[in-house]
């Protein structure tokens, strides 16, 4: 055991550094399929690559949409803004002119009320001086007999009466004079009223106008500050929807970064494919009876075969069987049964755990003992093949259930 363990660890390390992905018979063909296959992931890959950087040419073309459409909002916010400056100034102007003519307004009541009270005495001032005069005029006319007799009886001489007599003359001109002036007065009065109240009507005309025009203008600054918010809402919306697009295209961007490296990445296996394909034509088989097999290895490949083909048919068993044999016969690969299953990266149930784990539970069946007995003597249904697979479209092979060989 101890002599095969020292032979299996100096075989791996002489073949650390070849890798064997898609190979599967020692002729020209398996290897054919194996880089057709590869060359067909690859193309799958370029176009995902193509198609993921076109959705990313779409979200950055969507990105600067939206960035126009975040520029253009906020130029209409700007005019909205500046129109409400001016609407607010406007606003600003009408409410002072709307105090000013409140105060003339006040200020007219004032003086027609106080003009109705000059008015009111100098109606009273005249209708006394009009009582006065009437009186004077009626003694004169009711007495003017005893008063002639009175003024010549009591008068000194000639000379006197007659002062006496332009004396009477000139009271009866001066309230005649004055009844005219209170008249003239009572008249200007009248007409001051007039135009103070005519004034008013005026005032109250145009604070009504000022009035409508404040409410308009508050209106208009109402709608333009709702237009604003609305557009401050519209603007929000707008760059969330521009975050999310970024986050987008970042999402692609990374995208991208992954697939160009999975793109390199099968083209270096395309190329290590076409290298082994190169190498396999020069290769060597051993004959069957050249392996001498270690304790061990019918219970290790009877457990792989149960994971990789545990629910297949028997031939299915017998074909994952001989690829493993297959391998240990070729020169590209580990020459014994333990260095070609734990090889890095072949059989997926080593690096899964679930042969480690069919191995602790002993889980092959019968079956799968009876096609490991058969491939280490020598069998095989798959011809060459040291690969098998799932199907995939454009790989051909030998397909034994649910695996193609190749």
């Amino acid at each position: 055991m101890g002599d095969n363990l020292r032979r299996f660890l100096g075989r791996a390390l002489r073949c650390a550094l070849v890798i064997a992905v898609l190979t599967a018979s020692i002729g020209h063909s398996y290897q054919v399929y194996a880089s057709e296959a590869t060359k067909k992931a690859l193309q799958e890959a370029k176009d995902k690559l193509e198609e993921t950087k076109g959705q990313l040419d779409d979200t950055k073309d969507q990105l600067s949409d939206k960035k126009e459409d975040i520029s253009n909002l906020n130029q209409e916010k700007g005019k909205l803004e500046t129109k409400l400056d001016n609407l607010n100034s406007q606003l600003s102007e009408v409410s002072v002119n709307l105090s000013d003519l409140e105060d003339q307004i006040d200020t007219k009541v004032e003086e027609i009320s106080n003009t109705q009270a000059e008015l009111e005495v100098a109606i009273d001032t005249k209708d006394s001086q009009y009582a006065s005069m009437k009186k004077r005029v009626q003694f004169i006319y009711e007495k003017q007999n005893f008063a002639l007799y009175d003024m010549l009886m009591t008068t000194g001489s000639f000379a006197d009466f007659l002062n006496q007599k332009d004396m009477i003359q000139a009271l009866s001109a001066y309230d005649r004079k004055m009844l005219l002036e209170y008249e003239q007065t009572c008249t200007d009065i009248s007409n001051k009223e007039a135009e103070l109240k005519k004034k008013k009507t005026e005032l109250d005309e145009c604070k009504v106008k000022v009035e409508a025009e404040q409410s308009r203008v508050s209106g208009l600054v109402s709608q333009t500050s709702g237009s604003i918010n609305q557009y401050k809402k519209d603007i929000a919306g707008a760059e969330e929807e521009a975050k999310a697009i970024e986050s987008k295209a970042k999402d692609y961007e990374s995208q991208i970064e992954t697939q160009n490296a999975d793109v390199k990445a099968l083209e270096a296996k395309l190329a290590e494919e076409i290298r082994l394909s190169k190498l396999a034509k020069k290769s060597a088989w051993r004959n069957i009876s050249d392996v001498s097999f270690a304790e061990g290895d019918r219970y290790l490949l009877a457990n792989l075969i149960y994971c990789e083909a545990g629910g297949e048919p028997y031939e299915g068993k017998l074909a994952v069987g001989a690829v493993v044999i297959n391998r240990v016969l070729s020169s590209v690969y580990p020459d014994t049964v333990v260095g070609v299953i734990y090889q890095s990266s072949q059989f997926s149930p080593v690096g899964s755990g679930r042969l480690a784990l069919a191995l602790a539970n002993g889980s092959a069946t019968n079956d799968c003992y009876k096609a490991a007995d058969a491939a280490m003597g020598g069998a095989t249904n798959v011809g060459n093949c040291v690969y098998f697979r799932t199907p995939i479209p454009g790989l051909s092979g030998i397909n034994i259930g649910g695996h193609v060989f190749y």
